[in-house]
């Protein structure tokens, strides 16, 4: 006698628009009259009922749609407005993947249901990105672009990123070799409401535990001095790593004169003294410092740079006001342009004879006259 499950057998018959199912009872030994219907109404199917949103296994994937085991006697195929928009998600499924899907037609005129991954599409690919990242799971996105804030990464339509400190040592001062690249990833953050997706490339290359690395910011202190090793460079700053543990040093927290480029002082692999400024707690990060080891020189520059006192101070740049004189390192002032004869132009490079003529150590500013041969007359 023909059993329940060689009833329920699914073949499947590609045709030009999508790929037809049909039951395909398997061959049995002669029964006896009215077994047949007698099986049939004990077991018979109930068809999954329009409108009703339920799990549907991944059985096959084609450029043309895909089929799902809906637990009917058929399988259910993709609606062909969405199939036709499908070549977006396609990279992202696999065969054997379980997902959220409505009926639509609960048994069209070729014999198999039609449903819609449209819910899923708005909403499923965020409780997907959700439950990688409690579960720490690896997903796979495609890279783009290199930009100001990293690797733009596509993940079934949603844009994320790579931040650079997010890549691993191969790709971190290289990072356009990823361009057109499908990598995987672990998720760092998802936020469906700001449309927020930040990824790293780092954490699956290394098997990184972000519930390591939670405890490990855990016990960090803000005021705390650590040891940091430097791993790439931005224009507004330095990467590095207290421990294993990610950290910027902002352009303006390297030194307390003025940095234009940090390689020049800092090299990668470089192990530094750094103090920690601030936790993230968002995104477990550090913002360190190197200039608040020493002392700040602005914080005695009134004793020691009174006014109408004669100094020597090199010219290093000019500027749209005037010219700027470093007294000391982050120390420097203005000579004002107002302040030099028409037409003149100091020599950069060398050293030339100030007086002081206001400091403001708030806004740490220092206006500065050229000592002319003889003291003007308001300094009398």
């Amino acid at each position: 006698m023909a059993t329940k499950k060689a009833l329920a057998k699914k073949t499947i018959k590609p045709t030009a628009t999508a790929q037809k199912v049909t039951a395909s009872p398997k061959k049995s030994a002669p029964q006896a009259a009215g077994s047949m219907a007698d099986l049939l109404k004990n077991n018979s199917f109930t068809p999954p009922k329009k409108g009703r949103e339920v799990d549907a296994k991944i059985i096959a994937i084609t450029k043309k749609g895909i089929l799902f085991d809906v637990g009917w006697k058929s399988y259910a195929v993709l609606g062909q407005l969405e199939a036709a928009d499908l070549s977006t998600y396609l990279p992202f499924f696999k065969e054997g993947d379980t997902v959220k899907v409505r009926i639509v037609v609960e048994e069209s005129k070729e014999g198999y249901p039609v449903v819609s991954m449209r819910k899923f599409f708005e909403k499923g690919k965020w409780d997907i990105l959700e439950n990688k990242q409690k579960n720490e799971e690896e997903i796979d996105v495609l890279c783009g672009d290199y930009g100001k804030g990293g690797i733009f990464i596509d993940f079934m339509g949603i844009r994320g990123v790579i931040p650079k400190i997010q890549l691993s040592k191969d790709f971190i001062n290289t990072p356009d070799k990823l361009r057109n690249q499908k990598i995987k990833v672990k998720v760092l953050e998802v936020d469906r409401t700001k449309n927020r997706l930040v990824v790293s490339q780092k954490a699956s290359a290394l098997g990184i535990s972000y519930k390591d690395i939670r405890k490990e910011f855990d016990n960090i202190e803000v005021g705390k001095t650590y040891k940091a090793r430097i791993i790439g460079f931005t224009e507004f700053g330095v990467f590095c790593e207290v421990g294993n543990i990610e950290g910027l040093i902002h352009i303006s927290e390297i030194s307390w004169r003025k940095i234009s480029d940090p390689r020049a002082s800092l090299k990668e692999g470089d192990e530094i003294d750094v103090v920690v400024v601030e936790k993230n707690l968002e995104n477990s990060k550090l913002n360190l410092s190197i200039k608040r080891l020493s002392k700040d020189p602005w914080s005695e520059v009134g004793e020691k740079y009174p006014k109408d006192k004669e100094f020597t101070g090199e010219l290093i740049r000019r500027e749209k006001y005037g010219y700027i004189v470093r007294l000391e390192p982050g120390i420097e002032g203005l000579i004002h342009i107002s302040k030099i004869g028409d037409g003149a132009e100091l020599p950069i490079g060398e050293k030339i004879k100030v007086y002081v003529e206001k400091t403001d150590v708030a806004q740490r500013r220092m206006s500065l006259i050229l000592l002319p041969h003889e003291k003007p007359i308001v300094y009398r």
